[in-house]
């Protein structure tokens, strides 16, 4: 899996007072969890940006010069309830022969003869969430949807392979290809495609985040 670097300082004070000042400083509060002991530290909201910003998993190294580099995922991230502004960032150490579970897109190529011939693609998950050694985490799941025709689907158990464990039933449908006319008047919240819309691959929308809880 793909990596990024945000550099920070280790925070000394924590509290109200000054998590307020790093945030009137123009700086996140945040914190790693998952090691001997939590590390709290701040990094410019800047730092985030690739983080953020992108359809694709990563593991991040926190990079807090003197006092050391941490490999880690990113866990929870508060947001402003107004503006679109990080208040805090939680993430969780991991190790290289420690098992680690998280969340990675899930990405199709190809156009499906279904789509071609008149059918809908839709989307019931847009990530699924895995289980791996760190080296073994995917930067995404990708599926050929070329071969598929209307009523096909595509289920968990066929995109398991060794290298990483999938956490979901073997029977949840991923993605199915449906008759266009089925599509207008189904009433599921899924993501419907126009077959003149299709691209031959599709990017994810950037990864949502959650909501953490402030120092």
């Amino acid at each position: 899996m793909k990596s990024i670097t945000i550099n920070g300082s280790k925070r000394e004070s924590v509290g109200k007072k000054a998590t307020k000042a790093l945030r009137n400083a123009g700086l996140v509060p945040c914190v790693i969890y998952g090691g001997d002991e939590p590390i709290h530290f701040s990094a410019e909201e800047k730092a985030f940006k690739d983080l953020i910003y992108t359809p694709d998993a990563h593991t991040v190294v926190i990079d807090l010069g003197e006092a050391g580099k941490f490999n880690t995922i990113a866990q929870d991230m508060q947001w402003h309830p107004v503006r679109e502004l990080l208040l805090h960032a939680d993430f969780y150490q991991i190790f290289d022969d420690k098992m680690v579970t998280m969340e990675v897109p899930v990405r199709s190529t190809g156009v499906s003869r279904g789509v071609l011939n008149g059918g809908v693609l839709r989307r019931n998950l847009r990530k699924l969430r895995v289980k791996a050694l760190p080296a073994n985490l995917p930067d995404f799941i990708s599926m050929d949807i070329a071969p598929m025709k209307i009523g096909d689907k595509k289920y968990v158990r066929d995109l398991r392979v060794d290298e990483y464990e999938i956490m979901h039933s073997d029977s949840l449908v991923v993605l199915m290809i449906k008759n266009s006319r089925t599509a207008i008047a189904d009433e599921e919240t899924e993501e419907e495609v126009p077959a003149d819309e299709v691209p031959s691959s599709e990017t994810d929308d950037v990864a949502a985040v959650k909501e953490g809880t402030d120092d």
